[in-house]
């Protein structure tokens, strides 16, 4: 049986995720509390059939006793389930516009505690359990059709493959750094297509930016570090455990260089049998 624990912060998605995960398959309970769910599962567990996946959101509302959460994960995996930890994140100033959109109220705030004051206290009590999640997603940028793509190319893929799913993002610097990333490197020091106004249009997917950031051997150089880099670390994080891998690649406006070393390295890390999708954060940002 595979169970998902959903968390995060109110207002990042979860609502959203659980959609997108039912149409996986899953059996999605909202807000159940933490005591209730060594029961749950049990339950689950005794009727696999009907019950192949279940996801189960927590947060803030179900209390903060997390020391107990992680307590009932181990129980539920000792059972002999496959138990994963997602979860939500969003920047502060997206929290509140959304919340202002929706004229709904943060569910710490009180009267005398600000909008602000609420979103960084739920930041601290859930900093536990962003620790110990086996995916983080920033949602800070995404629509809702956004979200939903990235959790079925996670899950989807994660029930077929056993692998470590390596999510390679290109972003621009100037947007700031994604706050899921597990690897960041900065390709800043390669040649800049923006300066040519015939190829300020492009993006790196195109063979045209491409070819003048690979033209001086320089982002050659730096391909060899990085697959080498990569030819290291990803046994060592798979022997670990690790679910999932974020691997950040920034360039100044995250059009032309990241996005085109994005490419080259996921084609790497896929042409070696990884578990690999591309994200391009930025790229269409102007």
């Amino acid at each position: 049986m595979h169970f998902l624990i959903v968390s995060g912060m109110s207002g990042a998605g979860k609502s959203r995720a659980v959609a997108a995960l039912e149409d996986l398959g899953y059996y999605c309970v909202d807000n159940l509390p933490i005591a209730l769910i060594p029961q749950f599962a049990e339950v689950c567990y005794a009727a696999t059939e009907r019950y192949e996946r279940v996801a189960l959101v927590t947060d803030v509302r179900a209390g903060v006793d997390f020391d107990q959460l992680f307590a009932s994960l181990d129980s539920i995996k000792n059972m002999g389930c496959d138990c994963r930890i997602l979860f939500l994140d969003t920047d502060t100033n997206t929290l509140i516009r959304r919340y202002k959109e929706t004229r709904r109220k943060h569910p710490l705030m009180k009267r005398d505690v600000s909008m602000t004051e609420a979103i960084e206290k739920e930041r601290q009590l859930l900093k536990s359990i962003r620790s110990r999640a086996d995916y983080v997603v920033d949602t800070t940028r995404f629509s809702a059709t956004d979200l939903r793509e990235r959790l079925i190319q996670i899950f989807s893929q994660n029930e077929q493959n056993s692998l470590m799913q390596v999510t390679v993002e290109s972003f621009g610097f100037k947007y700031g750094i994604p706050t899921d990333a597990d690897l960041v490197f900065d390709v800043r020091f390669l040649p800049n297509p923006y300066y040519e106004i015939s190829l300020r249009e492009h993006n790196g997917t195109e063979s045209c930016v491409r070819d003048y950031v690979f033209q001086d051997g320089t982002a050659d150089k730096l391909m060899s570090h990085l697959t080498a880099l990569m030819d290291f670390l990803l046994p060592k994080y798979i022997k670990e455990g690790k679910a999932a891998l974020v691997i950040c690649i920034g360039c100044t406006g995250g059009k032309h260089r990241s996005v085109a070393i994005t490419e080259a390295l996921a084609d790497y890390i896929g042409k070696k049998g990884g578990n690999v999708s591309v994200v391009h954060r930025d790229y269409k940002r102007g």
